[in-house]
């Protein structure tokens, strides 16, 4: 036996749209879950040089992806509109410039301007040039002023670091976790 129930709408006892269907099979859900929004995804669109030693913004200023339009390409920075738990994630690769290696390395989550996490690297007994830098985070947003950036700081024996864009190695992007 094989029972159908045919609706468009399903709510809840508040009157709530929670299931809504166009009859053509999409289906729309509000507040089932939650969302993963806001949302965003942020690449570097041309080389960036840094100052050696110095913590510096990266400046990712191309959006691959900005569901609320919280993320701005001019400051760098992501201000979630929606309060709640975010995974933050970046990648950056680092040179030490000309012939010079990098020493050490630093990638830091900067929350409100404020180092949030930072995850140092030290290569006095293995220097090298071209290191791809993660570093990722759950992070608690108010929904209205706390924002995050992603900054670095590169010593290297000479010259002057810099973060390279060949390939597209450098990513920037966070999304609201449901149900934490």
């Amino acid at each position: 036996m094989t029972s159908i129930i045919k609706v468009n709408t399903i709510q809840d006892v508040g009157g709530n749209n929670l299931l809504i269907s166009n009859g053509s099979g999409s289906i729309t859900t509000n507040n089932i879950g939650g969302q993963n929004t806001p949302a965003f995804h942020a690449t570097v669109a041309s080389n960036q040089s840094l100052s050696d030693a110095t913590k510096t913004t990266v400046t990712f200023n191309t959006e691959v992806l900005d569901t609320n339009s919280c993320y701005d390409t001019s400051a760098y920075k992501f201000t979630p509109n929606v309060a709640g738990k975010y995974y933050i994630y970046a990648s950056v690769r680092l040179l030490g410039g000309g012939n010079s290696q990098i020493q050490t390395d630093n990638i830091y989550i900067l929350k409100n301007g404020s180092n949030q996490l930072q995850l140092p690297n030290n290569y006095n007994d293995n220097p090298h040039n071209g290191n791809l830098r993660y570093v990722s985070n759950i992070i608690d947003m108010n929904g209205s002023s706390d924002y995050v950036q992603i900054a670095v700081q590169v010593d290297s024996a000479s010259a002057t670091p810099s973060i390279e864009t060949g390939g597209n190695p450098n990513h920037f992007y966070g999304y609201k976790l449901i149900g934490a």
